[in-house]
């Protein structure tokens, strides 16, 4: 079996999140959705149904965010109406954060690693996905630069990348990270 490697962390700033709220918990529901997203043309992402109560569930999923108003409106005119739902609602102020690496599902601990990390600098995961090579969160933008610096800590990024530079730097090589006496830094997403 592999080792568990965390060898980066990834942002994308560009995306949107998408919720609809108050959804009827039946078979199908996903596909009213997202069909009526994939035949506008828009790109999904991250998405979540929770199991909800007395009928009722929640669906949430990314786009980019250049397509969160479009999203909103297709979903309140075409799919709310007909499936009765609550209420179809967009944030901007989201950004998805991905440790990313070898074997990040079958060993265990990587994800509850980040998880930690996380929360020990109180911010809030608003959804999950997990891949073979990645685990991404989505949490709220003003939290990013915390988020990635604390991943890099946790997953001892910033020592490697430290030491990268420092290598480079001895055998006179341009390591395309900036001054080496500026490192570890958190370079924007």
């Amino acid at each position: 079996m592999e080792q568990a490697v965390v060898s980066g962390i990834a942002c994308n700033r560009d995306e949107a999140k998408i919720s609809v709220l108050g959804v009827p918990g039946k078979p199908g529901i996903a596909y009213l959705i997202l069909g009526a997203v994939a035949e506008a043309n828009i790109e999904v992402d991250v998405n979540i149904q929770n199991v909800g109560k007395d009928g009722k569930t929640d669906f949430s999923f990314t786009v980019h965010r250049g397509d969160c108003a479009r999203t909103v409106d297709l979903l309140k005119e075409k799919v709310a109406p007909a499936l009765g739902v609550q209420e179809v609602v967009g944030d901007t102020k989201i950004c998805k954060v991905s440790i990313v690496g070898i074997g990040m599902r079958s060993h265990v601990g990587v994800a509850s690693k980040m998880f930690r990390a996380l929360s020990e600098e109180g911010i809030n995961v608003q959804m999950i996905s997990t891949s073979e090579i990645k685990t991404s969160v989505v949490i709220d933008e003003k939290d990013v630069e915390l988020a990635v610096r604390s991943l890099h800590k946790a997953f001892e990024l910033d020592q490697e990348a430290a030491e990268t530079a420092r290598s480079a730097s001895e055998m006179g090589h341009n390591s395309g990270i900036g001054n080496v006496t500026e490192w570890p830094k958190v370079l924007p997403c």
